[in-house]
């Protein structure tokens, strides 16, 4: 299965595992996992105004050695936000959304109104 991790979950899956419950963490071992350069572009802007505490150069340099591939974001992904419904308003989280769609994945979050866009988004 190929899945995507969302922001939240791949700042837990590199440096609080514990936070993921068990049948998320077999989930991302057993699964081709990757990790979008918009949820590094949300570290990057969340980090620069202080409401969080993560490096997103260290969180980048990660990627990798934890065995996730990076996903760049291409024009197809950014026109296929405007396809979704309005059910989340973060455009960080309508481009991991519309990424996973595009690219055939399963979108892994933690946050509920996610999943309202139906089975490409699985809630953790």
């Amino acid at each position: 299965m190929r899945v995507l991790l969302d922001t939240h979950l791949i700042l837990w899956a590199l440096g609080s595992p514990s936070k993921l419950s068990a049948k998320t963490r077999q989930k991302i071992e057993s699964s081709e996992v990757f990790a979008s350069a918009a949820s590094i572009w949300e570290i990057s802007i969340k980090s620069a105004l202080g409401k969080l505490a993560a490096d997103p150069k260290e969180v980048l340099s990660a990627i990798e050695p934890a065995g996730f591939d990076h996903l760049p974001i291409v024009g197809e992904h950014a026109a296929k936000v405007a396809e979704l419904a309005p059910l989340h308003q973060d455009p960080f989280d309508r481009l991991l959304v519309a990424q996973a769609w595009v690219e055939h994945m399963i979108l892994l979050t933690d946050d509920d109104a996610l999943g309202g866009y139906g089975p490409l988004v699985e809630v953790v």
